[in-house]
């Protein structure tokens, strides 16, 4: 184990959710007709076990609505892997705690502010089923991460704000989760895009979570999901950001540099971009296809931040950042297009 060219691989073990989140491409839709059954579930298990990786991460959709969840669950605890699930904890009864606890699965629960907003977003109940589920794995030591996703309502109402931010904080200190988690939206379809917040608010969100991370001081570590986040901390001058941006930092883009697999099979060459695929693991060999990935000329290109175009092309803090290529696509309809969500103007930009 963990001789692998990648640490973690996830697996979205189902598209079908109950859950009507506004960020998510999920959102109140069905499992796929094609998703992998057990047999097939086992065969990622064993794609990913022979790929070297450490962890196989669950994610979703909402992964509780698989019935084999717990049959998936120790038979990659029977191959060696450790065992990662996102949730929003809704589904989260006495037999799926027990069960994960046997299999001391890592949890990380989705929680995006305050009750008010939370609910907002993710739909009446969701703030207490979640709070249910973050006080249950604290006691058990296995509460990983609290991940928030920073979204707009239809009416703008959002939870990029200082009290929703710190209410995270504080309930990923107060239940000793090892991270607090602070997502940007990534757009899936044109649709979607109403969903995102403004320039102005990312850039506040950053400059804010830079604060926070200097007075928290990793009571919990605070972690960033926004490519910008590093030019943030770069201009605000992070103590030791060299060690930060490479050995810490989540929010570098990773299109064509990382890969899920998919519920049928596929292969995703970053997790939130369901646009491309690599593969499919039912007919090729995981190892095979990342070596392609590796080759491939149209993922190198991506790869290559000296191929962004406008803003982010010239901007001098591009290899650093580079701005997230999904967001792109769907704002630029191309993936070397820059990233509009960041307001940073480059000093060369006329």
């Amino acid at each position: 184990m963990g001789k692998g060219p990648l640490f973690i691989i996830p697996f979205r073990c189902t598209f079908g959710c109950d859950s009507n989140c506004v960020h998510c491409i999920s959102a109140g839709k069905q499992a796929l007709v094609d998703e992998v059954d057990t047999a097939g579930a086992k065969h990622v298990i064993d794609q990913i076990s022979e790929f070297g990786a450490t962890f196989f991460g669950l994610t979703g959709g909402e992964p509780f609505l698989r019935k084999d969840l717990p049959e998936i669950i120790s038979y990659a605890k029977h191959k060696g892997l450790s065992v990662s699930i996102i949730t929003d904890g809704h589904k989260m009864d006495n037999a799926a705690v027990k069960m994960l606890i046997d299999n001391q699965v890592r949890v990380s629960v989705s929680i995006d502010g305050t009750e008010k907003i939370n609910d907002t977003i993710r739909g009446k109940g969701a703030y207490k089923a979640a709070v249910s589920a973050i006080k249950v794995f604290s006691k058990t030591n296995l509460l990983d991460c609290l991940v928030c996703t920073f979204a707009k309502t239809e009416n703008n109402t959002t939870n990029v704000n200082k009290n929703d931010i710190v209410h995270v904080i504080e309930l990923a200190q107060k239940n000793n989760a090892r991270w607090a988690v602070f997502h940007g939206f990534v757009p899936f379809s044109k649709e979607s895009l109403k969903a995102d917040p403004t320039p102005q608010q990312y850039e506040w969100a950053c400059n804010t979570l830079y604060d926070l991370m200097q007075e928290y001081k990793d009571q919990p570590e605070i972690n960033v999901y926004i490519p910008f986040m590093a030019r943030v901390a770069k201009q605000r001058g992070m103590p030791n950001f060299d060690d930060w941006y490479n050995n810490f930092f989540l929010g570098k883009c990773w299109f064509g540099k990382f890969l899920s697999i998919a519920e049928n099979g596929e292969i995703i060459p970053c997790s939130y971009n369901d646009v491309y695929r690599a593969g499919n693991i039912k007919n090729k060999p995981l190892e095979h296809i990342w070596k392609d990935m590796e080759s491939n000329e149209f993922f190198a290109k991506a790869r290559d931040k000296n191929n962004l175009r406008g803003k982010c092309g010239i901007c001098e803090y591009k290899h650093l950042c580079g701005g997230c290529r999904t967001a792109a696509l769907f704002y630029t309809d191309d993936i070397h297009g820059s990233d509009p969500r960041c307001p940073y103007i480059p000093k060369n930009f006329k």
